[in-house]
């Protein structure tokens, strides 16, 4: 992901101009370095003990994917790790603003990450969250998530340039359940609700909604049920995890890229694998299955996480 779309020697010429301490790394993630602690588990069942690769420190943290990638992009600025569920790199474009106000850096490197580990499978099965088919956001026959795994990274600086551009940002934490939202998505609400008055911009200003939509019956009814009442306007919604799965810790990232696709390149995601929406949902008239082609001045992504933990992310051209 590093090296995709130029992205590793867009940090490199930031750090050029700013130089390398004046630029941080936030990383997002849930699940980071489970998989490799399974491993090591597992050699240890076998042999009776661990191996001196086994022991090292570096390969069993959350902190790991973030400081490889402060050094394979040789950067010597803040770096830190948000695991805020399914709302991490969502969380992390928050951190990286402050950042950006506060001085502490001239620009940030924003990602999310997380890997399939077997852990994950089991706990989301323990759940009974997992869909026997892959998933279908808002659909009639929508039956639960699909895991997925995924890396992505942006570049927040403070200048005034061209292209898209972070508006506003929304947080709330609700805490009605350990592994259920509000009933009535207040969390979910809130969130978008301050992301739209930090940005500055009426409700009907947004052009496209990148949504959480996992797959749930109750997630998505209590998402459906905010974006309707706060955006009756009904703008482009679609979630993307009928694609991607979900990610989890690297949602947030995935939704921003998808509305940077919407600002840049006109292109609107659709919900794959939803051929029918529920009807019974109020956001029915606004979700659409197919993507699209159209101008787009304003978009919105939303994640949610487990706890209660919710982020909204407002992008555009200022």
């Amino acid at each position: 992901a590093l090296q995709a779309d130029g992205f590793a020697e867009a940090v490199r010429r930031a750090a050029a101009r700013v130089g390398s301490q004046r630029v941080g790394v936030v990383l997002g993630t849930s699940t980071s370095s489970i998989a490799e602690s399974e491993t090591a588990y597992r050699r240890h069942a076998e042999s009776g003990g661990f191996s001196p690769q086994d022991l090292r420190p570096d390969l069993h943290h959350l902190h790991a994917p973030a400081a490889f990638v402060q050094q394979a992009l040789g950067l010597d600025g803040l770096s830190l790790t948000v695991s805020t569920a399914c709302a991490s790199s969502a969380k992390a474009f928050a951190v990286a603003r402050g950042w950006l106000q506060a001085g502490l850096a001239d620009a940030v490197v924003v990602g999310g990450v997380d890997s399939l580990c077997e852990s994950t499978l089991h706990g989301f099965g323990a759940l009974q969250l997992l869909a026997p088919n892959p998933c279908r956001p808002f659909g009639a026959d929508r039956q639960g998530i699909s895991i997925g795994e995924a890396a992505g990274f942006a570049l927040l600086e403070r200048d005034d340039g061209p292209g898209a551009r972070l508006l506003g940002i929304g947080e709330s934490s609700d805490a009605h359940h350990m592994s259920a939202p509000h009933p009535e998505g207040r969390g979910a609400r809130t969130a978008m609700h301050v992301a739209l008055e930090d940005s500055g911009l009426a409700p009907d200003a947004i052009d496209f909604v990148h949504l959480h939509g996992t797959g749930t019956r109750l997630n998505d009814a209590t998402e459906a049920a905010a974006v309707a009442g706060l955006l009756p306007h009904a703008p482009h919604a679609a979630s993307t995890k009928g694609c991607t799965g979900h990610t989890l810790g690297a949602a947030g990232i995935l939704g921003a890229a998808a509305c940077w696709l919407a600002l840049e390149q006109g292109l609107r995601a659709g919900t794959a694998n939803t051929a029918a929406v529920d009807p019974a949902l109020p956001l029915a008239l606004a979700l659409r299955c197919a993507p699209a082609i159209a101008p787009t001045r304003h978009a919105l992504a939303n994640a949610f996480g487990f706890g209660g933990s919710n982020v909204s992310l407002v992008f555009g051209h200022g």
